[in-house]
């Protein structure tokens, strides 16, 4: 007599039946879940760092403008290394978040950044990412 002629078969099978049961609504919800929440982490670190160029490119074009009322306002050397922060923006991957160097163009463009500012001699920071001092206090 097989199992599934038994009238007792569904019973014996209830505890699997609801294991695969379970397992399936558990993996519905928690992918649905995980697409969400990696949407919001996705719109949170874009945004986050959309708002770090954008500082980065205001910085570089009221220099620029600077340079255009008073050409000799800055150093050659500075006005190098703001020529280069001004490529880094330029270059670097927007609609390409995955790829590989933009973690070292946006860590370049950070140095040159402060290099700039150390030689200007200008307190100026942008205060959006954290800074390793205080990287515990910061949630999302």
């Amino acid at each position: 007599m097989d199992i599934s002629d038994d009238i007792f078969g569904e019973s014996l099978n209830l505890e699997d039946t609801h294991l695969k049961e379970g397992f399936q609504e558990g993996y519905e919800t928690g992918f649905a879940s995980g697409k969400e929440d990696g949407r919001e982490v996705g719109l949170k670190t874009g945004f986050t760092t959309g708002e770090e160029l954008g500082f980065y490119r205001g910085c570089i074009d009221v220099w620029n403008s600077v340079i255009r009322v008073e050409p000799t306002c800055f150093s050659t050397r500075v006005q190098k290394k703001m020529k280069e922060m001004d490529e880094l923006v330029s270059r670097y991957p927007i609609l390409e978040p995955e790829k590989e160097s933009v973690t070292d163009i946006m860590g370049s463009l950070r140095l040159k950044f402060r290099a700039i500012c150390a030689t200007l001699n200008v307190k100026l920071e942008y205060n959006g990412y954290p800074k390793t001092s205080n990287s515990s206090e910061i949630q999302f």
